[in-house]
């Protein structure tokens, strides 16, 4: 690491720019710097999903992940620097097809919720669909790596069933939407 952080206040974004990792300046509404906080947010998402109680493989496929995203952070903080590849990609898919496979098919919609645990993945599932879109909105008007946009769609399809998964092995299931007829009446509440 070439900077060590000991003071955290620096000022030197009082001005509405802020520094890329190559010493550029760019206003912090930048899409670059836009992209960076929404991976950040989702980096935190999937922090707080692992403070619930995880299944252990689970556990350990997240805070890999945490790991990934801040590589993401670094690739997109510093243009021109790739540092996804498809072998993180891979990885995402053979964790899909492991907690996919014993999942039961969909025949259905079903609505994020369940288990606190499974609840809070579906939580990080759409934070990260937001990255994905802040990611190629900032491919559309700078070169992003291809690898990146597909690590982050990737991500979100895994958390989607990470949540399926955690609600199953919560002892629960997933909620299936239930759609409203033309003109009827609400639910009451229980």
């Amino acid at each position: 690491m070439g900077h060590r952080l000991s003071k955290i206040y620096t000022r030197t974004g009082d001005a509405g720019e802020t520094g890329l990792g190559d010493g550029t300046r760019v206003p912090k509404d930048s899409l670059r710097v836009h992209a960076l906080g929404e991976i950040d947010e989702l980096n935190s998402a999937i922090g707080l999903l692992l403070a619930e109680e995880l299944p252990a493989g689970v556990r350990a496929a997240l805070a890999g992940i945490q790991h990934d995203l801040f590589d993401l952070g670094g690739e997109v903080c510093i243009p021109g620097h790739a540092s996804m590849g498809e072998q993180l990609i891979a990885q995402l898919e053979t964790l899909l097809d492991h907690y996919n496979r014993d999942l039961p098919p969909l025949k259905e919609f079903i609505l994020p919720g369940g288990t606190r645990a499974a609840s809070l993945a579906h939580l990080a599932r759409t934070v990260c669909r937001r990255a994905e879109r802040a990611l190629v909105a900032l491919a559309r008007a700078e070169p992003v790596g291809e690898a990146a946009r597909k690590y982050l769609n990737r991500l979100s399809d895994l958390l989607f069933v990470l949540g399926r998964s955690l609600n199953r092995s919560g002892g629960g299931s997933d909620v299936l939407w239930q759609p409203r007829k033309s003109g009827a009446k609400p639910r009451p509440l229980k």
